[in-house]
């Protein structure tokens, strides 16, 4: 497996242990569709029932689906399901392989698996497909309620028509281990909290062979070790930016900003407005007191 492959198979396993467990915690019923599934000959999507299976609310009444989609699942399928009797799981979690293509089966499968209003996680790994994923494919997973989709786009595929397909928080990052483009990782969700644990996982994910974040707007395109305390420098650089264009935003918005148009944290955000305004770079309206969401964070004007 290559190194992108491996940190993107840590996020998923990540990501999914905490999706999954705050989904049956809401929910007596959830899905999770795995696109793609016979792309990396199965792997991934072999992990991700391991990681299902092990769940300790399938064994108190919960009932979650799995939905794994490919051009040719019948030998993945079958593993598949044989990996979920392997576990040992409880009548609880369901695997379900559809063939017939990730882009002409997403939609149909999930109304087969009853996948509307109910908690729905999609990963769709399309960074070795020959077409990425048709916006409206990927829109079909917010049918969940609540619903978000992880996207796996391969170097060089735009973001932009991924973010206007009706999830109100989405972001972007890209995997790299050298100034060439790498792959696109695009998460979209109805949920903040979500957002904030997608965030918290990408950064805890073990560095490995050189693998980096980059920003996909960055112009600078600046390559950031993966750590739970990135370098700032992107940061303060795309909030100054930002900040330049609006004129004036409270901390709220800053933070916001943050997570969807950048690849960092609300936390990192606070900590570089911190540093901006003792530094004087930037001014804060009121000008004493806890740097909270209301407070107003501005340039300082030119007579300053």
């Amino acid at each position: 497996m290559s190194p992108i492959g491996t940190v993107k198979r840590e996020l998923l396993v990540r990501h999914l242990q905490a999706w999954a467990a705050g989904a049956l915690h809401r929910a007596r019923r959830a899905t999770y569709v795995h696109g793609y599934a016979d792309a990396d000959g199965g792997a991934a999507a072999e992990t991700a029932v391991r990681v299902l299976a092990d769940l300790p609310d399938l064994a108190r009444g919960r009932e979650l689906s799995m939905v794994a989609l490919g051009d040719d699942v019948t030998g993945v399928g079958e593993r598949l399901v044989a990996a979920q009797r392997e576990a040992g799981t409880a009548s609880g979690l369901a695997v379900l392989p559809v063939g017939g293509g990730t882009d002409a089966r997403l939609a149909v499968a999930l109304k087969a698996a009853g996948a509307s209003h109910v908690p729905l996680l999609a990963f769709l790994d399309a960074a070795s497909a020959s077409e990425p994923p048709a916006a409206a494919t990927v829109a079909a997973v917010a049918a969940g309620k609540p619903a978000e989709v992880l996207l796996a786009l391969a170097p060089g595929v735009p973001v932009e028509p991924y973010r206007r397909i009706g999830f109100p928080l989405v972001t972007a990052a890209e995997l790299a281990t050298g100034e060439e483009p790498g792959e696109v990782l695009v998460f979209a969700t109805t949920s903040g909290k979500s957002l904030e644990s997608f965030k918290e996982a990408l950064w805890a994910v073990d560095e490995f062979a050189g693998v980096r974040l980059r920003d996909p707007g960055d112009p600078e395109r600046h390559l950031i070790d993966i750590s739970l305390t990135p370098h700032p420098g992107p940061l303060r650089r795309e909030l100054l930016a930002h900040l330049s264009g609006v004129g004036a935003a409270t901390v709220t918005d800053l933070r916001t900003f943050t997570m969807t148009e950048t690849v960092y944290r609300a936390a990192d955000a606070t900590r570089v407005l911190h540093t901006l305004v003792d530094a004087g770079t930037v001014t804060r309206r009121p000008e004493h007191g806890r740097l909270g969401g209301d407070v107003e964070i501005s340039l300082p004007s030119p007579a300053a």
